[in-house]
């Protein structure tokens, strides 16, 4: 039922309270919407924020999953725990210069405990505890959104009251619903947007709490407000923006504790009016708590500039092209242009992408681009509320409006390229926390359109309407992020010029073996941006396998051209030019590839590779040797010491290493082929028979291994078995080279036995 009584009172008031400020006019009064007990409204803000995007449970691990959960040593129980303090989301040192510098350990931790009670990178888990962090959160904010509008006042017993439980409701449903979310939720990274708020809104009430007078009749507790600083920590330590609620703080301080007139203040500032005192900057204890939050705040900031380094991170021009123009003007006019369209995702969020960068939004270079008039919007209505909110001769709308311009605009600043240049043009997760400020204007505007409507009912359909859109929309959007392939194709229709995109699904179909349609997709990239030297890097890999080798030479000469520190690339290029015979420019492009990335087992590797090539032996085990010392699971690398060692003679060193290698990877069936092979030459026929077994019982369909099997059996006497195996191989592979000979000659023995027996 929706209620529009003008006389409804939020249930379970207690008539006598504790009064933090004068009585105001109440938003619920002319709202249009439902009146629930707080249990009520919890418990179905809960329900639905749980079905918006209850069918990413059992996703993937998607996009940047792979690079901060798969890929990131730090979730691994061998890493210590000390080693987060000083690294990054990432993984990578701090103090590196290709450190991205986001510092955000505590959400790293959550990802390592995650790890270690699944056994394993099981994607499930981590998901789940998204979904239950956003639930929470949703649930936080009726709590948050009952006092940012209906204003902080307590019961003589001590209980805060919910002045206004209809708006709260209202505006905690626009925030638990709104699609834009669906990147923090359905994508594990955003783990550190979803703790960074939880945190975040924890502090904010906590410093609420501080207000609850006390026992000793104290207006407010020292203790509280040191809370809410250490939690502001907390946040910050799950994402950069937790440190924006020390400000928030500082401003609902002001604005509901204090009610101070912003615009009252500003005049008396300027004309050096005595009268400040009763304006309320000097009330007593505002400046003594303002003072508190800045030196935490600042401690905060010291102490991670400390961590950091003072090194900034290191972005390329294609992550934010705006921030490398030559022009303040187009730096300026491109910015503002990346609000607008952060304010349109927060107004309609229909069109999403996972990946912005890349050309997806063309730079603005002149006033003539119709873009313009994007921001021109913008502006004209920022302007209107902050003249409304400093302005209008109404002190609940000032207030209103004045938070929720706070908490859209000021959690939004570290993302803004003002203070410093971030690393992406457009990032949905990054305006988890500024909707807070949203859903306070939208809830605003739709009570303003309640007192006007005259069928208001009308008014609360559409409202409903707005949410049931929401909430399949994030389901929608949820399916997506299921897997990569989906995320990636749905990128294609929001952001075509995006090369990124086209790279991403490029790379997601050549992992599926699909390489002819990989190609198309790597060559728009390469179209799309000249210089993007993955997508020439992966498709001259492509290309190379491919064996088209000259136009692999090509990509991959231009890739490391354009950024000659490209190690992969450089790899690459040598391998391509070890298959066309050309050795000097091979080993000189291997070793360039070495020097920029020292610890490079697969460059070893395939240096080994081209050293075996030209009969440099030892050069090719030293190399071989590289490798393994580098990764000592390079499985590869030992078996190419095995049998090179085997194919020189060197029977002893050969066996000694393939031991070694077993130990090391006891599982692997190649090398207890190798290290067979080698026994059966050493006649330790009866361990080599072991290692065969123990090989075919793994990989059951290798014909060499039966074959070789039952070559030994031919050497050791066991012609029966050594037939079998035979027999075995070349139904697996009747074209096995040898096997054919070696069968036929057994058969030929067996014969020439029969006719002796008769």
């Amino acid at each position: 039922q929706i209620f529009n009584q003008h006389n409804a009172e939020a249930p379970n008031l207690e008539p006598a309270f504790h009064r933090m400020a004068q009585m105001e006019p109440n938003l619920d009064h002319d709202l249009s919407w439902f009146l629930l007990p707080s249990y009520w409204a919890k418990m179905i803000v809960a329900l639905i924020s749980f079905l918006c995007f209850a069918n990413s449970y059992d996703g993937d691990f998607v996009f940047d999953d792979s690079e901060a959960i798969i890929n990131n040593k730090d979730l691994r129980a061998e890493t210590p725990l000390g080693d987060l303090w000083y690294h990054d989301f990432w993984g990578s040192k701090l103090s590196s210069n290709t450190s991205h510098k986001s510092y955000r350990p505590l959400t790293v931790l959550t990802f390592r405990i995650n790890y270690l009670f699944a056994g394993g990178f099981y994607p499930v888990g981590f998901h789940v505890i998204n979904i239950i962090l956003h639930c929470t959160i949703s649930v936080l904010m009726v709590d948050v959104f009952s006092i940012l509008l209906g204003g902080l006042q307590f019961s003589n017993k001590g209980r805060r009251l919910n002045l206004a439980p209809k708006s709260s409701l209202l505006a905690a449903l626009l925030f638990a619903v709104h699609p834009v979310h669906t990147e923090c939720v359905a994508g594990i990274v955003g783990r550190a947007d979803l703790l960074c708020a939880l945190f975040f809104l924890l502090s904010f009430l906590g410093y609420c709490k501080a207000f609850k007078e006390n026992k000793e009749g104290h207006t407010f507790s020292v203790f509280w407000v040191l809370v809410s600083v250490v939690l502001g920590a907390i946040a910050m330590l799950c994402k950069e923006q937790g440190i924006t609620i020390l400000g928030l703080n500082a401003v609902f301080d002001a604005l509901v504790i204090n009610k101070i007139n912003l615009l009252e203040l500003i005049r008396k500032l300027l004309y050096k009016d005595k009268s400040l005192e009763n304006a309320g900057l000097l009330r007593k204890g505002l400046l003594f708590r303002i003072a508190l939050l800045m030196c935490g705040g600042a401690g905060i900031l010291y102490i991670r500039w400390r961590i950091m380094g003072t090194g900034p991170p290191a972005f390329t021009e294609v992550d934010n092209p705006a921030s490398f123009a030559d022009s303040l003007f187009v730096r300026a006019i491109n910015y503002n242009y990346y609000y607008s369209l952060n304010a349109w995702l927060l107004l309609c969020p229909w069109w999403l992408c996972f990946d912005w960068s890349m050309g997806c939004i063309p730079l603005i270079k002149s006033v003539s681009d119709w873009r313009i008039i994007a921001l021109a919007a913008l502006w004209f209505c920022l302007i209107g509320l902050i003249c409304q909110a400093l302005c209008s001769e109404d002190s609940h709308k000032r207030r209103i409006l004045t938070l929720g311009l706070g908490f859209l605009i000021i959690p939004f600043l570290p993302a803004s390229n003002l203070f410093f240049r971030v690393g992406f043009v457009v990032a949905e997760r990054v305006i988890y926390l500024p909707s807070i400020g949203y859903c306070i204007l939208f809830t605003y505007g739709f009570s303003l359109l309640s007192k006007q409507a005259k069928k208001k009912k009308i008014l609360a359909v559409a409202v409903l309407g707005i949410l049931l859109i929401n909430v399949v929309r994030c389901a929608l959007r949820s399916s997506q992020w299921r897997s990569e392939e989906q995320l990636f194709r749905s990128a294609l229709s929001v952001c075509p010029l995006n090369a990124k995109v086209h790279y991403n699904v490029g790379k997601n179909l050549a992992d599926k073996g699909n390489q002819s349609a990989a190609i198309k997709y790597y060559r728009e990239a390469v179209r799309l941006n000249p210089k993007y030297v993955h997508a020439m890097n992966n498709l001259g890999n492509i290309l190379k396998e491919r064996n088209e080798l000259h136009e692999a030479e090509e990509l991959l000469s231009l890739a490391v051209q354009i950024q000659p520190d490209f190690a992969a690339a450089w790899m690459n290029l040598g391998i391509v030019q070890n298959s066309l015979r050309r050795f000097e420019e091979a080993e000189q492009s291997y070793w360039t590839a070495i020097k920029h990335r020292k610890k490079y087992p697969d460059c070893y590797y395939n240096l080994g590779r081209l050293y075996a090539d030209l009969n440099r032996h030892i050069d090719a085990l030293n190399a071989w040797r590289n490798a393994t010392v580098l990764k000592p699971e390079h499985s590869l690398a030992w078996n190419n010491m095995i049998i090179l060692l085997d194919n020189t003679g060197n029977l002893a060193q050969a066996e000694a290493v393939g031991r070694e290698a077993l130990e090391l990877i006891p599982n692997d069936h190649s090398l207890m082929f190798s290290l067979a092979n080698v026994l059966g030459k050493s006649q330790k026929y009866k361990e080599s028979e072991a290692l065969f077994l123990k090989a075919i019982k793994a990989n059951p369909n290798a014909a060499s291994y039966h074959g070789n099997l039952a070559v030994l059996y031919h050497r050791w006497g066991n012609l029966d078995l050594a037939k079998k195996h035979y027999e075995v191989s070349l139904k697996l592979d009747p074209m096995a080279p040898g096997t054919k000979e070696n069968y036929s000659l057994l058969r030929r023995k067996l014969e020439q036995l029969q006719k002796k027996g008769g």
